[in-house]
């Protein structure tokens, strides 16, 4: 397989071309005269081969006919079912990645990209990149996740912004999981008014940006954004022939309905997505409509089998290797386990997956690695485990882990501008607070929880992306 040579130069630089004319010519046993006629002279072959010239296409295409070799062979240096090949691979890393654990397809995008650029394919290298991403988000790598994804995205610079898409949401989607909200929200919101700007109405494109903008809205408490990104995302569903694209969409839609109170929708929501997952034998997508099903039951007071969903959710995420996910699907879980009595079980599912000290958390392994809950990975899952310890301790008389708790709970939603979740902790603060007479020290805590609550359905990021002509 032809490489570039020792000196670096580009494989489409008129001296590779030279030299591999000559090389070829050489192995053939052709004169520079033979391999000219009839439409060029051996003059300008020895001038080609010497890297003097760069050649025409019609020249290069004359030359790679008479040597017996495509045209992006010659041109190129590469092998014309190169790229097919590395397509291939890419294919079976991401089926490898959907139905198994994420460092076991990571090391086939590693090979995949490896070779790529050996061979200066830039597609190929963006999309193992990207394949690389999503490795590690399933790992809880964050940081790395994130890093793979803005490669993939500077590889694609000179691309249109559709095909940068993708790279865009893995980023976002790697600044919600550590805490990020209100940038996952900018980077999505930014990237469709530029969609929108240049006039380029991709569905793909903007289903998965849509799609990906639900959970940091919802997470933020801007349900009206949430519900107008489902709407627009339910319109551009018909238009859109990939399956795992409009599955990502009923579930994404499914969060917005459960927040509406329509249960039934959402659950009838959650089901096309389940099908269409199996179908498509994406283990991890699955294993994330099993959970939103848990947390559908869950609302809905159904929890013994709110506990059955949630626990096939934990399997399967757990039989993959996802751990970040599956430690997000422990903290619900035991949220369940609380309300049906079983308080010890669920404690003891929840003091594993938090740091001793969020401060410490916030460093070196907050900051994207595997470590346990905390800022910087999975930091509202974390202000959640830290809800539900101070509310075991509370039920338990012990007011001060519970304040504990509680204290470290606000510290990460603050952080994380998860204003949903802010208010009924400032409220279970200040209830606390002011049982144990602090009662100026209550009133604070209320004043927080107001504050963050005196404006509904905003990002605090101006206003909502443009609606693009549908």
């Amino acid at each position: 397989m032809t490489q570039k040579s020792s000196e670096g130069a580009r494989s489409d630089d008129p001296a590779e071309i030279g030299r591999r004319v000559q090389r070829l010519r050489g192995e053939r046993g052709f004169t520079q005269r033979q391999l000219a006629e009839p439409a060029y002279t051996a003059a300008y072959v020895s001038t080609l081969e010497s890297g003097k010239v760069r050649p025409s296409e019609a020249a290069l295409r004359h030359l790679a006919e008479r040597l017996g070799v495509s045209y992006e062979e010659l041109a190129t240096g590469r092998p014309a079912h190169l790229a097919a090949e590395l397509r291939l691979r890419l294919t079976d890393a991401r089926r490898a990645l959907a139905t198994g654990a994420p460092d076991d397809a990571a090391g086939l995008f590693r090979a995949v990209h490896e070779e790529a650029v050996a061979q200066d394919l830039t597609e190929e290298q963006a999309d193992a990149l990207l394949g690389l991403g999503d490795c590690l988000l399933e790992a809880g790598e964050l940081i790395g996740a994130r890093d793979r994804f803005a490669a993939a995205e500077r590889l694609l610079a000179d691309e249109p912004l559709p095909r940068r898409v993708p790279a865009v949401r893995g980023r976002a989607t790697a600044h919600l999981l550590t805490g990020e909200l209100r940038y996952a929200c900018y980077l999505l919101e930014s990237t469709l008014d530029e969609l929108d700007a240049a006039g380029l109405h991709d569905p793909e494109a903007l289903l998965l940006l849509y799609t990906a903008s639900i959970a940091p809205y919802m997470d933020m408490g801007a349900h009206a954004r949430a519900a107008h990104a489902a709407e627009l995302a339910l319109a551009l569903a018909p238009r859109v022939d990939d399956p795992a694209l409009v599955a990502g969409m009923h579930r994404g839609v499914a969060r917005t309905l459960i927040a509406e109170g329509r249960i039934a929708e959402a659950d009838a929501s959650l089901a096309k997505a389940q099908e269409l997952y199996r179908q498509l034998h994406i283990r991890t997508e699955l294993a994330h409509c099993h959970w939103m099903r848990g947390y559908v039951h869950a609302q809905d007071g159904d929890l013994e089998q709110a506990e059955s969903e949630l626990r096939t959710a934990r399997d399967i995420l757990a039989s993959k290797r996802a751990a970040l996910f599956t430690e997000q699907v422990e903290v619900e879980l035991a949220d369940v386990l609380r309300r049906r009595g079983k308080t010890g079980e669920a404690a003891a599912l929840l003091r594993p997956l938090l740091t001793t000290s969020d401060e410490e958390d916030g460093g070196a392994r907050g900051a994207g690695g595997t470590g346990p809950l905390g800022a910087g990975r999975g930091a509202v899952h974390a202000g959640g485990a830290h809800r539900l310890l101070g509310l075991i301790a509370e039920e338990q008389g012990d007011t001060e882990a519970a304040e504990e708790h509680y204290c470290a709970a606000l510290s990460l939603l603050e952080r994380s501008s998860a204003v949903g979740d802010l208010a009924d902790l400032c409220r279970l603060l200040g209830d606390l607070l002011r049982r144990s007479g602090r009662v100026e020290a209550a009133m604070d805590a209320y004043r927080t929880g107001l504050g963050h609550r005196a404006a509904p359905g905003t990002t605090t990021l101006g206003p909502a992306p443009a609606t693009p002509p549908m």
